[in-house]
């Protein structure tokens, strides 16, 4: 029993530690994900420069997080840090697809394969509401929203393709359900515009 204390006190030791490095991690959770909440809703506003600023601090909380935790497997799979992760894929992907830009790869991102997959089709769902906006002004630019509903079919159209257990893909296949909801809402929105377009374009020729 000569060696009793000194385990005990290397386990002491590693505890705190580990515990220190997750209360960090999740204090750097929160900050990422409001960091990432404030440049999409840059994003929605079209306030690019801002909406740039945001997703830039974003990236670099995101490394300081995986840099805190590298020493830690189980702190980095946490909900928490998965969560922050995938917010992360979310706004970047969400902006690269309003701005018609090349999307980011799970691997400039930092982010394992699930937790991407996860992100996009939230970013997915995002494109909703920039449909609608654009539905809801006057000049009713079609196009753009058609563009934009492009978008979220084809990553509906990929997500299905991804058949394997939620423990694999954390959860997949529920977003990829609430992507589906989301997109039919979403053309049938957008359908019904263009037909009363049309409809109003018609009675103004026959005027």
């Amino acid at each position: 029993m000569s060696n009793l204390t000194a385990i005990s006190e290397g386990i002491r030791a590693d505890f705190l530690a580990r515990n220190a490095a997750r209360d960090e991690a999740i204090n750097r959770s929160r900050e990422l994900i409001r960091f990432c909440a404030e440049g999409i809703r840059a994003i929605h506003r079209h306030e690019w420069e801002k909406a740039d600023e945001k997703l830039s601090a974003a990236r670099s909380r995101a490394n300081e997080l995986c840099a805190g935790i590298a020493g830690y497997p189980d702190l980095y799979h946490t909900g928490y840090t998965q969560d922050a992760l995938k917010e992360v894929v979310e706004a970047f992907c969400t902006r690269a697809m309003v701005r018609g830009d090349t999307l980011p790869t799970p691997e400039e991102l930092g982010v394992q394969s699930a937790t991407f997959l996860n992100g996009l089709a939230e970013a997915a769902t995002e494109l909703r509401r920039f449909i609608l906006d654009i539905l809801r002004r006057e000049d009713g630019r079609v196009a753009e929203a058609e563009r934009l509903l492009e978008w979220m079919d084809d990553v509906y159209d990929q997500l299905v393709t991804f058949d394997f257990p939620d423990a694999i893909t954390g959860g997949l296949r529920r977003q990829t359900d609430i992507v589906r909801g989301v997109l039919e809402r979403t053309r049938g929105d957008l359908t019904t515009t263009v037909q009363q377009q049309r409809l109003q374009a018609a009675l103004k020729r026959a005027e």
